[in-house]
């Protein structure tokens, strides 16, 4: 069934017509979309561009009720910003920043659609500005992202590099044969504290977002939460060119999403990886990237 022929359910309202486009006069809202389409740098050739578009579309297949919280995230003022142009490159990361910076201020949380996970670099750089030194970052990742250079596999280090500590950040989801020791070594000497994948087999998810939000988010500091989907396993996220057989569960991703989202601490996170033009023809890997949103939301509105 295309999206086109839903029915039309009064009812049984649909989450792609919840979020909508932001009014001139409006002054705050409580969450914010905003699709940054970047893809040339890629390590793996990627489609990534076409993702932002496939999720608002995938947003259609969804209620606005989360029936685990009993809560309606329709409650919440959810406004779309749109895609930035050309976001690739020095110019088109400035002008990532500037959109981040113009609009997420007015909101409690800031939702990046990716492209692909160089998007982390400037979309953080737009939410704080010039005090990295005074936030946090918890990557939900299969890697570090401590690459030399400047692709998708480098956004934590470019980072670091621009100030953000790297006793700030917690890294879970780390898979095992996805990573160079040269790069883990990299994020032992910066002070990363790394959670690998197969902690996540024997403490509760909910313990582990705990912990990281107090090592990132310590003194109150604000955290940006870094969702990139490869870290699942490969059967459930055909769309994402790194991900890996054994990964997490599209639950466990779920479930993080919330937790981390229901802290005030978290003002921004970002959805990066899915290459919506390689997805597997039922769109599982977009269809979870959508959940994600929700639960983010569903986070937001139960936060105090």
């Amino acid at each position: 069934m295309s999206t086109s022929s839903f029915p039309n359910d009064p009812l049984w309202p649909r989450a792609g017509h919840w979020i909508v486009p932001v009014p001139d006069d409006l002054v705050e809202g409580d969450l914010a979309l905003i699709g940054v389409p970047a893809h040339e740098t890629s390590i793996s050739p990627t489609g990534a561009d076409a993702t932002p578009a496939a999720v608002r579309e995938a947003l259609l297949r969804y209620s606005t009720y989360c029936a685990t919280h009993d809560t309606d995230v329709a409650m919440l003022r959810a406004h779309d910003l749109g895609d930035v142009n050309a976001p690739d490159g020095p110019d088109g990361e400035f002008r990532v920043r500037e959109a981040v910076a113009e609009s997420a201020w007015r909101f409690r949380l800031l939702i990046a659609i990716g492209g692909d996970n160089s998007i982390t670099y400037p979309v953080v750089q737009g939410l704080f500005g010039e005090d990295l030194g005074e936030c946090g970052l918890i990557t939900v990742d299969a890697h570090h992202d401590l690459r030399d250079g400047i692709s998708n596999g480098s956004p934590v280090r470019r980072l670091v590099g621009a100030g953000l500590p790297g006793t700030n950040i917690v890294q879970i989801g780390i898979a095992d044969f996805s990573n160079s020791a040269a790069y883990a070594a990299r994020a032992h000497e910066l002070g990363i504290t790394v959670i690998p994948r197969t902690h996540l087999r024997d403490r509760p998810l909910e313990e582990i977002a705990v912990r990281a939000l107090e090592i990132a988010g310590h003194g109150g500091r604000p955290v940006f939460v870094d969702l990139d989907l490869d870290v699942c396993d490969r059967a459930v996220v055909p769309g994402c060119p790194a991900s890996a057989p054994g990964g997490i569960s599209a639950d466990e991703l779920r479930q993080l999403a919330y937790y981390f989202c229901r802290d005030q601490r978290v003002r921004g996170i970002d959805i990066t990886e899915v290459d919506a033009t390689s997805d597997a023809p039922d769109g599982r890997t977009v269809r979870l990237a959508a959940l994600v949103v929700l639960q983010a939301a569903a986070g937001v509105a139960e936060r105090p």
